[in-house]
């Protein structure tokens, strides 16, 4: 039906000349609010759509757009929402998007600062990134302002003059979500421990609202708030030994630890350096289906994962670009992700679905 729509059946029915149902489609000259209104209520109601797809073609325009990610060879996390933008560019290159990709220390703010000045200086018209460095990610925003380039996040959620989009999960209610499921078991006089496993965690405000949402959570629940929480931040997590000495240590010094919630997705080098019999007491939640994880939650080390989509977050972030700059269609400005939550029992199938959602035909 939406193919046999032509502009003179607008026309008649908004009553309006085609030149001037011509101007709206097009956004070309003066049309009055009150036509240009009727106009698209009239497009609405007959679910007609301009072939914004031939027009795009026939122009030949090209949508650069620019990925900055942590770079995989350092945190396997990082492939995650990598594949998710591969298989959004795959899907959407024929429409004349052009895509380079960037990759930062994660545990370096100086290099995400200069691979994001090489990558401004290609000329992107939009980027894609996530904010993990607090400061140098608003002094990016800054310069995409100043350049009018279009901004699409995630994994953290800042604001902008250009970002376009967030897409991730709502960090605090996972803080609530892990909050409630340490809760169910907690005794009297147990308490948890809320884990950054993490270079610079003050830069990290994903984390912080993690932490909050969960203290939040113990508060309204009578189960102490802040009282019965323990805050850890260890950074030398790629130590083995240290890790290994650090938590054996909070252990001893700590027994009323009863539960951890690890804020990202490093739960399993914990569980690595200190063994499962060692942690056989506490319960753990974490997050990410990466596969060291997925394999402790099937021995039953780590009794949930929080699965925060990373590879649909890289999806939609770039989709949400391309539907914007291409096809000028409305974008949410937050894109909530719901807040999986991954079991022994259920994990396979959410593997599978990710499996199946980054395969590129």
């Amino acid at each position: 039906m939406k193919n046999q729509i032509r502009i003179k059946d607008i026309a008649k029915k908004a009553k309006v000349s085609t030149g001037t149902v011509d101007r709206v489609i097009h956004k070309r000259g003066n049309v009055s609010p009150e036509k240009r209104a009727r106009v698209k209520a009239v497009m609405e109601e007959l679910g007609y759509e301009p072939n914004i797809i031939a027009r795009t073609l026939a122009s030949r325009k090209v949508l650069r757009i620019t990925v900055l990610l942590p770079d995989p060879a350092i945190d396997p996390y990082w492939e995650l929402p990598n594949k998710g933008v591969e298989k959004a560019w795959q899907s959407v290159r024929h429409y004349g998007v052009e895509l380079e990709r960037f990759y930062f220390n994660l545990f370096d703010q100086d290099d995400f600062a200069k691979k994001s000045a090489v990558a401004l200086k290609t000329g992107p018209e939009a980027i894609v990134f996530p904010p993990v460095f607090l400061k140098a990610a608003n002094e990016l925003l800054e310069e995409c302002a100043r350049r009018r380039i279009t901004v699409a996040l995630f994994n953290t959620e800042l604001s902008g003059e250009n970002v376009l989009t967030y897409v991730g999960q709502n960090s605090y209610q996972s803080g609530v979500l892990a909050g409630k499921l340490l809760g169910f078991s907690m005794g009297q006089t147990d308490r948890v421990a809320v884990i950054n496993l993490s270079k610079e965690p003050a830069n990290a405000k994903h984390l912080s609202d993690k932490a909050q949402g969960l203290e939040d959570y113990f508060e309204s629940q009578g189960l102490g708030g802040s009282n019965r929480v323990e805050k850890v931040v260890f950074e030398e997590f790629e130590n083995k030994a240290a890790l290994k000495a650090f938590f054996l240590n909070l252990l001893k010094t700590q027994p009323e630890l009863k539960g951890f919630f690890v804020t990202n997705s490093r739960a399993y080098q914990i569980l690595d350096a200190l063994g499962q019999e060692a942690l056989r007491e506490i319960r753990i939640v974490g997050f990410d289906l990466l596969h060291k994880n997925i394999a402790y939650l099937q021995k039953g080390a780590i009794q949930f994962l929080i699965n925060q989509n990373p590879v649909e977050q890289g999806y939609l972030s770039l989709i949400s670009l391309v539907h914007k700059l291409i096809f000028d269609k409305e974008v949410d400005a937050i894109q909530h992700l719901p807040l999986d939550i991954v079991v022994a029992e259920n994990a396979k199938y959410y593997m599978d679905r990710e499996e199946k959602y980054t395969h590129v035909v």
